[in-house]
């Protein structure tokens, strides 16, 4: 029996018309990054356990796929370790590579690597796919693209700024209507240590970064087992518009030195932000926690306001990321946008512009073996003036080769018969409305163009 074919769960296959949508939005957010001085970069797909793990938290590390060494990988491996079936140990033996699981912990890494190619302030986009070893479900995928916006070299403010207006202007262009939240890592820490969690700061925020998946209840309730005033933390969890009285409100609650960092740090960004016309709403959310580690300041999140996708967006400060890599005292912020998530809410809001499946603007239908092979030679005048352009393969009856013209969204057809061959009048026949001309080929590239 033959082996009916799947893909591997969490992972999808792309027809031309998503392909064509996918490019749409790679494209709007390639333009924004490029208007606020933003360059490409890539890094592989397999990067060393050793840089990826312990940048994301336990819960980060057990989402890593490891990829088995090359050869007999058992090889090198202790025989108890492989008897006892000890995994956590035995990985350690067996595989010394992992699929990427975001693109800021390999971009901090190649900011070391090459420290002394960069001019810093260093902006740097990235657009490719990354991978998780989570539970698939709506809007969350095993393999699936970020692109992200992060300068590093500089600890201004100025670019938390840039990145909220990138957020702004992008979802904009792509015409979905979203909450930008905003908070800082330190009024986080602060709540932490007027709550009786400073101590144990790293599993308040896993905690916290649960709160729209399990509820106030239930955050609560693991918040009271971890030991401090779970109460007290709730009550100042929250969010509100961005503004001076949402601040001033804050600072009261929080009058402690690392809150009051926090609050200064937050009081800056507005600053800037009052001065843009901005097309989204900017909110204060102290629930939001972002739970990776590397995050020392401001942090983000967006989501879409008419569709319930969860976060479409995120990122934040991270002052120490590149110190795990042996470069100190060069702090970065970044952001990324989900563009799988940014392409179910564009799909769900039927807000996709008209784009179509094959970008083919003509065809030639020849009606002979002598047709053919002319067809083939007038094609090749239309491709050197930028006309993307097809031969059908073989002499068929018209019927079909219209119908393979009309399935593949293809608008002029070239009829090329003997006739043509000899007068070099083409019947050109326009299939949306059903008109037909007599052209010869450059008036046919003059009128395509």
């Amino acid at each position: 029996m033959s082996q009916k074919p799947s893909v591997p769960q969490g992972t999808r296959d792309f027809s031309p018309v998503e392909m064509a949508r996918r490019r749409y939005i790679f494209s709007t957010l390639e333009a924004v990054f490029k208007q606020y001085g933003f360059k490409q970069l890539e890094t592989p797909s397999l990067e060393n356990l050793s840089t990826l793990t312990g940048k994301y938290g336990d819960e980060g590390d057990k989402l890593l796929f490891k990829v088995l060494n090359s050869g007999d990988y058992l090889q090198k491996a202790p025989d108890e370790l492989v008897q006892a079936k000890d995994s956590k140990e035995l990985i350690k033996h067996i595989a010394d590579r992992g699929l990427r699981y975001d693109l800021t912990v390999p971009f901090a890494r190649y900011v070391v690597m090459h420290q002394h190619e960069i001019s810093f302030p260093f902006k740097r986009y990235q657009i490719q796919p990354v991978w998780r070893a989570d539970r698939p479900q709506k809007g969350r995928y095993r393999e699936f693209y970020q692109c992200d916006a992060d300068i590093v070299g500089s600890d201004s403010l100025l670019y938390e700024a840039e990145l909220s207006c990138i957020y702004d202007e992008a979802f904009h262009r792509l015409g979905i209507p979203v909450s930008i939240r905003i908070n800082n890592r330190k009024v986080l820490e602060s709540i932490a240590i007027r709550c009786g969690f400073g101590e144990t700061f790293r599993d308040f925020t896993v905690i916290i970064d649960k709160l729209d998946k399990i509820g106030e209840e239930k955050v609560a309730e693991e918040l009271t087992a971890l030991g401090g005033d779970a109460q007290a933390a709730v009550a100042l969890l929250a969010s509100k518009t961005f503004n001076r009285e949402a601040l001033d409100g804050l600072a009261k609650e929080l009058n402690n030195e690392v809150g009051e960092k926090g609050i200064a740090e937050l009081e800056e960004l507005l600053s800037y932000l009052e001065t843009q016309n901005l097309h989204n709403e900017i909110i204060l959310d102290t629930t939001l926690a972002r739970g990776l580690n590397y995050y020392t300041g401001t942090i983000y999140e967006v989501v879409a306001k008419s569709v319930k996708m969860g976060s479409i967006g995120g990122g934040g400060r991270y002052d120490d990321l590149t110190g795990i890599f042996g470069l100190k005292g060069v702090s970065g912020v970044g952001i990324s946008f989900g563009a799988d998530r940014i392409y179910d809410v564009l799909l769900e809001m039927n807000a996709f512009p008209e784009l179509g499946a094959n970008f083919t603007q003509l065809i030639f239908c020849p009606m002979d073996e002598a047709s053919r092979l002319y067809s083939f030679k007038l094609a090749s005048q239309c491709r050197e003036a930028g006309i993307q352009t097809e031969v059908y393969p073989e002499p068929a009856k018209l019927k079909k080769q219209l119908g393979y013209a009309d399935n593949n969204g293809i608008p002029v057809a070239v009829i090329v018969g003997e006739n043509e061959r000899e007068s070099g009048a083409l019947s050109v026949k326009f299939l949306q409305d059903g008109q037909q001309e007599s052209l010869d080929i450059l008036a046919l590239i003059n009128r395509l163009k």
